[in-house]
């Protein structure tokens, strides 16, 4: 039997859903640093980061010695119970506005409808 006290371990995000968020709030993260924040391995999040780029939410700038990350709103999320939704739509529901903006993400809002 488990403790009451105990906290459990499960989140709602996948890893890649935190790689994602991390690198929306600092898209010039050190890879190093996102696994860290995320709780797995370097190499972990390599293998991610690759995923995302491969599946279009994401691009890299190599500047100097360093990546910059491009996140793409635009792709719908990948599971079938979520494929109504966009990467956009995740990352505003979790992301604050201020983040929003300085990921320049905020730019990707669809536009609501006219009122009649």
């Amino acid at each position: 039997m488990s403790d009451k006290n105990e906290i459990s371990s499960w989140t709602c995000l996948s890893n890649h859903g935190h790689v994602l968020v991390c690198l929306a709030r600092n898209p010039d993260a050190r890879l190093r640093d996102v696994a860290t924040k995320v709780g797995i391995t370097e190499r972990a999040v390599q293998k991610i980061v690759s995923d995302l780029e491969t599946g279009g939410v994401l691009t890299r700038e190599k500047e100097g010695r360093r990546n910059r990350y491009h996140l793409h709103p635009e792709p719908a999320l990948r599971h079938p119970l979520e494929a109504h939704r966009s990467v956009g739509d995740l990352l505003r529901m979790l992301l604050t506005d201020s983040e929003m903006e300085a990921t320049g993400l905020d730019r990707a809002r669809p536009k609501k409808p006219a009122k009649r």
